[in-house]
Formats: structure tokens, sequence, C-alpha cells
């Protein structure tokens, strides 16, 4: 059998599919929770939360484990859900992986994207394993995929299975606990090698708001690689995670971005970096300009809504948003009846 290609089902506002990105860097589990179950009240459809060992800078102060919070996201709402993204190479087996997603899909069927990436250091150095450059971080993920995708295929066919590849070896087992329907697999990528593997290999792509020259380069790839697999681009998923600050002034926007957020305006690779407390040294650095062309930070809605409606034309079929500040409520309030219902697909 073969993994469905598609994202869930869910609610649309205005034609367009908008989503609550819940940043575990940030927020406490419960909070991250309850804020779910408030955007999804006030228009928001589904939940991306983030899948970190530690936050990107102290000031940050949270990383709970995603498929916990997850779970409990998934019983207080009835959009879908998506670790974005898990890494399935350094901290975990990708077979553990693929118990984690089979696992939710079977308790809430239908719901549940596995969103996959290469990694970096701040998360995955923890287990004290060596780090390899960016090639081997791509060949690894690819492999994990693999393995991913024979567990559900096998375990759906009633089978065991077993890999022994470049990186990682698997025993003959299987998933005992599988749902009808195993989730679509979507990788994270920034690049256009990893996005023609991607449209090769995997269901859907996920990347961050980034030029749209750039993006529709990725788009590009991703297509090339679909069809080389006798697959059609045109209805595989494309999710991008969007990074904002709204506030009800443009200076209080700005200085969410700088405290909570100063990442966003770092103009270099950061999956190198291993402890949050180099990046705070690095964020001294930050300035208000370096967020140009990287993050919106404005108090207009308008703003905002035109920025996303950019990308919404460009062709993403789900956009998942993240208001950097902690001004959460106050946000999904004003987004929810000022930006969501005027975005048009």
């Amino acid at each position: 059998m073969s993994v469905r290609r598609g994202l869930p089902r869910v609610r649309c506002m205005g034609g367009v599919t908008v989503g609550y990105a819940a940043a575990l860097e940030q927020l406490a589990p419960m909070e991250a929770v309850e804020l779910s179950a408030y955007a999804e009240a006030h228009g928001f459809s589904g939940v991306m939360a983030a899948d970190h060992f530690q936050p990107w800078v102290p000031a940050q102060g949270q990383a709970s484990f995603v498929w916990n919070v997850l779970t409990a996201v998934a019983e207080r709402t009835t959009g879908d859900l998506g670790p974005g993204v898990t890494t399935p190479t350094f901290r975990w087996h990708p077979a553990m992986v693929a118990q984690a997603s089979a696992t939710l899909a079977a308790m809430y069927p239908g719901r549940h994207w596995l969103g996959l990436g290469s990694g970096e250091a701040l998360n995955e150095h923890v287990v004290a394993g060596y780090w390899p450059e960016a090639p081997e971080r791509i060949a690894r993920m690819f492999e994990a995929v693999e393995i991913i995708r024979k567990l559900f295929t096998a375990s759906l066919a009633g089978k065991d299975t077993k890999h022994a590849g470049t990186f990682y070896k698997m025993e003959s087992t299987r998933l005992w606990t599988m749902p009808a329907e195993p989730p679509p697999i979507l990788v994270a990528t920034a690049g256009p090698v990893t996005a023609k593997r991607a449209g090769r290999h995997v269901d859907g792509l996920i990347t961050v708001g980034a030029p749209l020259e750039k993006i529709a380069g990725l788009f590009a790839r991703f297509a090339e690689g679909a069809r080389e697999a006798g697959k059609d681009p045109d209805t595989m998923p494309k999710v991008l995670q969007l990074h904002l600050s709204w506030a009800p002034t443009d200076e209080e926007a700005m200085a969410n971005a700088l405290r909570e957020w100063p990442n966003g305006g770092m103009r270099f690779a950061k999956a190198d970096i291993r402890s949050p407390w180099d990046l705070e040294q690095m964020a001294k650095m930050v300035r208000p300009e370096d967020f140009a062309g990287r993050m919106v930070v404005s108090a207009d809605p308008d703003v905002h809504r035109a920025e996303i409606q950019r990308y919404v034309d460009l062709g993403f079929d789900r956009v998942y948003l993240h208001n950097v500040g902690r001004n959460q409520r106050e946000w999904v309030d004003v987004f929810g009846a000022q930006v969501l219902p005027r975005l048009r697909r």
C-alpha cells in the first residue's frame, strides 16, 4: 500500500488554509495546548509544533517533548497535527520516529502528517555523537525516510521488514500499532538539491519564509523530482512556516522580535551552533534592520496580510503562522478577525 500524498482535510478561511505554529521553544506545554485550542476557535486550522531539545536562545525558555504536546493538542482541537519538523537521524533512530508517528495517526485518524528535517546541532548534538557536514545530514535523512516508508508499507501489509544501509541498520520487525492509512511524509528543504530529492521520495515539502524567487526555484526542483518519480507535483502539498512579529505598535513589535526571536535576524546558517548561550552572544549583534526581507515586523495587520498573500499566490497549500511575541491571544484575536478572512486563494 502506498502512503497517502495529500494533507489531512481541514477547514479553510477565504479559500486559504492557515494553521497555528506553536513555538515550543517559547511556550510551556500546557500553554501551547491552550493557545492551539484558542487559535482554532478563532479561525486557525491545524497546528505545527516545533521539535526542539533546546530553545534557540535562553530568553525563549522552553523545549518540551513535541509528541506529548501534539497528543494533548489533538484532544483539544479538531484540525491537523504535524511536528514541524522532527529529525529522524541523530537523537532518534528512524524506527522510533515511525512508531511515534504511526501511533499519533492511529489515535487521531486523518489528522496527522509527518514533517522531517536533516537537523540542527542545537538539538541533535545532545546525544554526543559525531556531527557531520550538511551533505551527510541530508543523506542520513533520506535513508531515514526509506526506513520509515518501509515500516509503514510492510506493517500495513502485516509483514516484517528490515534494513541495512549506509548509516542505519534495523532488524526484522514491524509496527504493531498502525493507522488504517499512514500519514503523509513531508520534508523540510531550503536548497534545490534537497527539494528535487524530496520530490522523488516523499509526499510534500515544508519550507520557511524566504524571497519568492528562491521559493519558486525550490518548487521547480521539487516538481522536477516528482515527475521523475512518476508523480504529479500539483497534487503534492507545499507547506510554509512563516515567522512574524505583530504588536499594537511598531516599537513593541520590534522589541518582541529582538528579545524573543533574534535568530530570525541572523543572516547566516545556524545548523552547526550547539548552544543557546552561544546564540545569545551572537544575538547581541542583531539590529532592527537585520529583519528586513526575512520577517515582517509591523503593527499593521494589513502589512502582514499582504505578505501572507504573496506566499499563497506563489502556490502554498497551507501556511502556519508564528507570532514571535508573548502576546499570543491578542495576536490570535486580531489575525482571526482582520487577516485570515481576507486571504484569498
